[in-house]
């Protein structure tokens, strides 16, 4: 039995041909493997690259597993461990600090009743901070699963983007 074939056994057809369709879509260009990583992230339901994906991707695309490890622990927004349904990305950036993305952070944390890289007792939430993702025009801004929120200065609008997600 090779490395694959060991590692493959928690990765059921249903996953498996979700992750192939996105390479395909990525042309089986090895060189995506960033947008690859992200592709397959959105479609797994907590939201990260389990190791069994990990191995699949190394074998799928002739890429070392060292790599895909280098790619997922260098970009925030790609994650190996489990996260909740909806992970609240707040921007970091100067912009977002001089826009009181600190106020934003800590309301979150108060309405939440978590920290950073915790999981609300449901399952529901994580708090992450990131680097910017290009919403300086509307900051202080949040991401929650691709989709940007921004002019977060009061603690009701925080509330009604929380209560509208599913």
């Amino acid at each position: 039995m090779n490395r694959f074939t060991q590692k493959n056994r928690g990765l059921d057809k249903a996953l498996a041909n979700k992750i192939n369709n996105i390479i395909v879509e990525h042309d089986n260009d090895n060189t995506q493997l960033i947008g690859i990583l992200l592709d397959i992230q959105s479609v797994i339901e907590r939201h990260y690259i389990p190791e069994e994906v990990s191995y699949y991707l190394s074998e799928k695309l002739d890429v070392p597993l060292s790599k895909i490890y280098d790619v997922i622990s260098f970009y925030s927004s790609i994650s190996d461990t489990p996260r909740a349904k909806y992970p609240i990305q707040v921007c970091n950036s100067i912009v977002c600090k001089v826009n009181d993305s600190t106020t934003l952070f800590e309301t979150l944390k108060d309405i939440l009743g978590i920290e950073l890289n915790e999981v609300t007792y449901d399952g529901r939430f994580t708090l992450e901070k990131v680097p910017c993702f290009g919403a300086c025009d509307i900051a202080p801004a949040i991401r929650i699963n691709g989709i940007v929120y921004g002019n977060l200065n009061t603690r009701e609008k925080i509330q009604n983007i929380l209560n509208n997600l599913d």
